[in-house]
């Protein structure tokens, strides 16, 4: 089986994961992992990709020195995959490298030039590995008309899709975002709102601690219904799909302006009802698009927040919720390993989003091919 190493850094800006995996395209498709590491960004690095997401004094420039930190760490993650794996590079087919999102206005009401920034240099981690780089994977769909996100539901779907049940992967990012898997075959996936982004933010900013261990300190507070009926009103998360959304849209900014409607609350009440709004978005999303789910496979950081993944199961009685490990892939490592696989696809000349997802006018071959040599 070909080998592929993946990696992905995601806007919860926590650090980069790599795997290392063999793929063989089956049917059914088989992802087996060789090795798996997760590097923490630097306190300075994530603030400034922080920055980033937002207008500021010469941005061009701390863009290109925070991709080349952020591509040196990645490539410290890609050997260390190798040496934990005993694999040289050459063995290696292809990275399939994400990038850091600092970006994200795809096609909407309001936006005359759709675009998706990710900062990347496909041929700096190239020369760095001595291995062929897959990058910039997201503005192929964008220019075909697409949302750009999510483009793991594709991987999504030839990992978990079982025929006659209706099934969904929940991914706890950064953001929230669903795939559907029709009993039927089909494929439907999309943005459901913020959720690492706002409770490791509120964490930080009381706490001092990069994000709330578990859910422990949310859990510990009561979710204010004022609060949680304030955000839940934006009108992101009625929208119909396709649809995606990023710190663009969900900030400390928009947090702030919410609070500042209110009477002052406990700042573990507040870590409560953003713990509160990621399940009760995600819940209201999967009964209106999909209510005959069966089971619901969680994937991302976020899956290992106990109290969060619980709070979901209370909004849907009925089904089984549970990470993705007890699928066959650790949840830590699913969206590295669909980077991995992108990498394959466009290896092997195959698209790699899926149209009825994104919006796009049809199947692409994703990223760019940076040659080792």
């Amino acid at each position: 089986m070909p080998l592929y190493a993946g990696l992905m850094s995601g806007t919860s800006l926590d650090g980069i994961d790599g795997v290392l995996a063999d793929v063989d395209d089956g049917p059914p498709l088989s992802v087996r992992l060789r090795a798996h590491h997760h590097a923490p960004f630097p306190a300075a690095l994530r603030e400034t990709l922080r920055g980033l997401n937002r207008a500021g004094a010469d941005e061009l420039h701390r863009a290109a020195v925070a991709t080349r930190e952020l591509v040196g760490l990645g490539a410290g993650v890609v050997r260390r995959l190798l040496a934990d794996a005993g694999v040289a590079a050459r063995d290696v087919r292809a990275i399939g490298s994400h990038g850091q999102t600092v970006r994200h206005r795809p096609p909407g009401e309001g936006v005359d030039a759709p675009y998706t920034i990710q900062l990347d240099d496909g041929a700096r981690l190239a020369e760095l590995t001595g291995i062929d780089v897959v990058a910039d994977f997201r503005r192929r769909d964008i220019a075909a008309g697409g949302q750009g996100a999510p483009l793991v539901p594709a991987f999504h779907a030839a990992l978990f899709a079982r025929p006659g049940l209706d099934v969904a992967v929940l991914n706890l990012g950064g953001f929230a975002n669903l795939t559907l898997l029709g009993a039927d075959g089909s494929v439907r996936g999309f943005d459901c709102g913020p959720a690492n982004v706002l409770l490791d933010l509120w964490c930080e900013r009381h706490r001092q601690q990069p994000f709330d261990a578990e859910g422990r300190w949310a859990a510990s507070g009561r979710a204010d219904a004022a609060l949680l009926a304030a955000m839940a009103a934006d009108p992101f998360f009625t929208k119909e799909p396709p649809k995606s959304t990023g710190r663009d849209d969900f900030d400390a900014h928009w947090l702030d302006a919410h609070l500042q409607r209110l009477p002052p609350l406990a700042p573990v009440d507040v870590q409560a009802t953003l713990l509160q709004l990621t399940a009760s978005t995600v819940a209201r999303d999967l009964r209106r698009h999909a209510p005959r789910t069966a089971a619901l496979h969680v994937c991302g950081g976020g899956a290992r927040n106990l109290a969060l993944v619980a709070a979901i199961g209370r909004e849907l009685p009925g089904v089984a919720v549970a990470p993705t490990d007890a699928a066959g892939l650790p949840a830590t490592a699913v969206e590295a390993a669909a980077f991995a696989w992108l990498a394959h696809a466009h290896a092997t000349r195959r698209p790699g989003n899926r149209p009825e997802v994104t919006g796009a006018r049809g199947p692409r071959i994703l990223g760019a091919l940076y040659p080792a040599g």
